[in-house]
């Protein structure tokens, strides 16, 4: 694997404040049917870790006594997890929003036949990736036959009533550019997808969601190996705008890796770059039932600067408006 350290380096990014704790994201573990070329976890069908039976009772514990209104499961492919669906029925239960970060292609896999049904009954919201509304785009980033997968998919979250208006079901794709630049407005987009969408297979869904590639692990070793990394560093800061930071995602959430250590995003996961107690110990899921996690402080690098390129990019979406 090639060495992605430069982004290590806390260089020039604006110090950040945390606000109040309102989403916990949890990658429950980076086994996938995919492996995307885009994919800052280097998930795929083969990798190991999961989150633990103890850690998910963790998880449930937090979210009890934490105010937080949204749990966030990602991955890997997080519907693989064995424990996936008895966190999802435990968590509604609580009445928190829960989020499932979905790659569709699940949906048709062998074993999970009934998992879009089980996501409405629990009104998860599914985030499903979809980086282009034409085939080729689509399987030369994520493998040949991912599109049609994607679409049929789609068709029947469809049918049971996601992305339809007053369904209480919702249904956001998610795209992201094919290589090193950024993404286009988003609003502008969006409106692409879902005429060409509708008009070429019927489907309807609520939002579209633009995010930055991140230059680490997969994406970034591509770019080291093409020439380009600095480059697209460049790109990156040149494109920063100030107004992005009172929105980035790390002043209202925390992510969990499957170990259950804390971190300010998924990508400082992906980076190793936990948080930390003022003696410099990791801090784990079990810290956040004893003390807040607003008293520490935000860790910033130059990878950061992805997040506010442009209109901005995080976990849902564009920051600021598109012009």
């Amino acid at each position: 694997m090639h060495d992605t350290t430069p982004y290590l380096y806390p260089a020039s990014f604006p110090k950040l404040s945390r606000r109040s704790l309102d989403i916990l994201q949890i990658n429950i573990g980076l086994r996938c049917n995919l492996a995307c070329l885009h994919c800052h976890v280097n998930s795929n069908p083969y990798r190991k870790e999961k989150m633990s039976d103890k850690t998910i009772q963790l998880v449930l514990e937090c979210l009890k006594n934490s105010g937080v209104k949204t749990l966030d499961i990602t991955g890997g492919s997080p519907e693989m997890h064995p424990q996936f669906r008895f966190l999802v029925n435990e968590a509604s239960k609580l009445g928190v929003h829960i989020i499932d970060r979905c790659n569709l292609t699940i949906l048709n896999e062998p074993g999970y036949e009934t998992l879009a049904k089980f996501l409405a009954e629990n009104k998860v919201e599914v985030v499903a990736s979809l980086p282009c509304y034409t085939q080729e785009n689509v399987d030369q980033q994520r493998g040949k036959g991912v599109f049609d997968s994607s679409i049929t998919a789609l068709q029947d979250l469809n049918q049971i009533g996601y992305g339809k208006p007053n369904s209480g079901l919702i249904l956001n794709l998610v795209y992201n550019p094919t290589g090193p630049t950024l993404p286009p407005p988003q609003n502008i987009l969006e409106m692409d997808y879902k005429n060409k969408l509708y008009e070429e297979h019927g489907i309807v869904f609520n939002s579209l969601y633009t995010i930055c590639n991140m230059p680490i692990n997969r994406f970034g070793s591509t770019l080291i190996s093409q020439g380009k990394l600095q480059d697209y560093f460049s790109l990156l800061k040149n494109a920063h705008s100030d107004d992005n930071l009172e929105n980035v995602m790390c002043r209202n959430m925390v992510s969990v890796d499957w170990d259950g250590y804390l971190y300010d995003c998924d990508f400082n996961q992906m980076l190793n770059m936990n948080i930390t107690h003022s003696n410099k110990n990791k801090m784990h899921l079990s810290d956040m039932l004893t003390q807040p996690i607003i008293t520490q402080p935000i860790r910033v690098a130059d990878h950061c600067f992805g997040c506010t390129a442009g209109q901005g990019s995080s976990c849902g979406g564009a920051l600021t408006a598109s012009n």
